[in-house]
């Protein structure tokens, strides 16, 4: 019997650079990999604890004061199992406590840790969250678990719709110095130059920009020869916003705001 032909990989015979943080950049990566591509790994964040945990850990003593938990990230999601195992809390029952994830991955990170998610946006953006919790939130205290340095979307409409909203500070993200020799140096090697860039936020457009020395606002990849025959790829619309206010452009935009549709996006555009 003869073997059916094996299907060309989709990303054979191209090089991506994956610029996630090193600890979460597995998943991208073996998924580009699975389909063919040649990966470059140079981390365009790093994720740190921030400088205190002092209000963060009277939030989580308290979480039976709260009715919402809205946690937008994995790191979100670790850094909060982290403080509740640090402070003894793990085996608290909270029935009281509902809690909104911005997506999949923040949804299965919650649900390891035997969490019921109650809410999943359609759209995984922080928009998407204020909508979901539109007719849930009002009149509600609401704590929200995230990075030094966000988009203030969530508490500014949640506030306006009548929630008592406290943001506390997870974790920081912050450029990391490590990769900036080597970005410049593959992006001068015609031989190593990555057909694409991936981003999978707006850190880590911010950061690559910051790690080339590039100003923003004045057009980041005009008349830069590094950038010839590379594709920026964006993992959604806010992603995309700022890759376009620092000069860069969006060849890429997966229509699923997850590292499966980003690479869903790189396969079918390639």
């Amino acid at each position: 019997m003869t073997p059916k032909p094996r299907k060309p990989s989709p990303l054979a015979g191209h090089r991506i650079l994956v610029g996630r943080a090193r600890h979460q950049a597995s998943a991208l990566s073996s998924g580009l990999r699975d389909l063919g591509a040649e990966v470059l790994e140079i981390p365009f964040i790093e994720i740190r604890k921030p400088r205190s945990y002092a209000r963060f850990d009277q939030a989580l003593r308290n979480l039976d004061h709260y009715d919402w938990l809205i946690l937008t990230s994995v790191n979100g999601v670790d850094a909060m199992w982290a403080r509740l195992t640090c402070l003894r809390l793990t085996g608290r029952k909270l029935p009281s406590l509902k809690i909104a994830a911005i997506g999949p991955a923040t949804q299965k990170a919650i649900e390891r840790r035997g969490l019921k998610v109650h809410v999943v946006p359609a759209q995984y953006v922080a928009e998407a969250v204020v909508d979901s919790l539109r007719h849930r939130a009002q009149g509600k205290r609401v704590l929200l678990a995230r990075a030094k340095v966000a988009r203030d979307v969530i508490p500014r409409e949640l506030r306006k719709l009548g929630a008592k909203v406290d943001v506390v500070v997870a974790y920081k993200t912050v450029v990391p110095k490590s990769s900036k020799a080597r970005l410049r140096a593959i992006l001068k090697d015609p031989e190593r130059r990555p057909d694409v860039i991936t981003f999978t936020s707006s850190s880590t457009v911010k950061n690559f920009v910051a790690l080339l020395g590039r100003t923003a606002g004045r057009g980041a990849r005009a008349g830069a020869k590094s950038f010839d025959s590379v594709r920026f790829a964006s993992i959604g619309p806010v992603t995309s916003a700022t890759l376009r206010d620092l000069g860069l452009p969006v060849d890429i935009e997966a229509k699923e705001y997850t590292i499966p549709g980003l690479i869903a996006a790189i396969a079918a555009s390639l």
